[in-house]
């Protein structure tokens, strides 16, 4: 189990949340649920419904579409975020690589913080941004 002072500064390092005001991370991260998984555990199936993204505080997590990996997200980065922000199912599948300790934030709790925070809103594009860049310059 993380403290508060761990989890506020686990969580500070984490680029959707890194330009926040500490009293608002405290605030979220007091609402996240921690979360532990075994090796080879499917935390979430392609076409499934989703409404959490995780934030990876041990341990590996492999995205994949099918056997396709897609990326390996290790500590400190987090993956599930698409499911949050639409209403689709999950585009990928995520299956731990060896035990893992995550933070789970719902979409609730989500979009309760960005009501009372909406600066979180604009970090969540900035950071969104720069992935569908990253991804249009690895394709190009």
């Amino acid at each position: 189990m993380l403290t508060s002072v761990d989890r506020l500064l686990f969580v500070r390092r984490v680029p959707i949340f890194k330009e926040l005001r500490d009293d608002f991370i405290v605030r979220l991260t007091s609402v996240m649920n921690e979360l532990s998984f075994p090796t080879n555990y499917s935390i979430f199936r392609q076409g499934e419904e989703g409404r959490s993204l995780y934030i990876v505080v041990s341990g590996r997590v492999r995205v994949h579409i099918g056997d396709k990996p897609l990326i390996e997200i290790e500590r400190g980065k987090y993956f599930g975020e698409l499911a949050v922000f639409d209403t689709q199912t999950r585009s990928a599948s995520a299956t731990t690589l060896e035990p893992c300790e995550c933070l789970e934030l719902t979409q609730e709790q989500l979009y309760d913080a960005i009501e009372e925070t909406p600066e979180i809103a604009v970090n969540i594009i900035r950071e969104l941004s720069r992935l569908i860049r990253k991804l249009n310059d690895t394709n190009s």
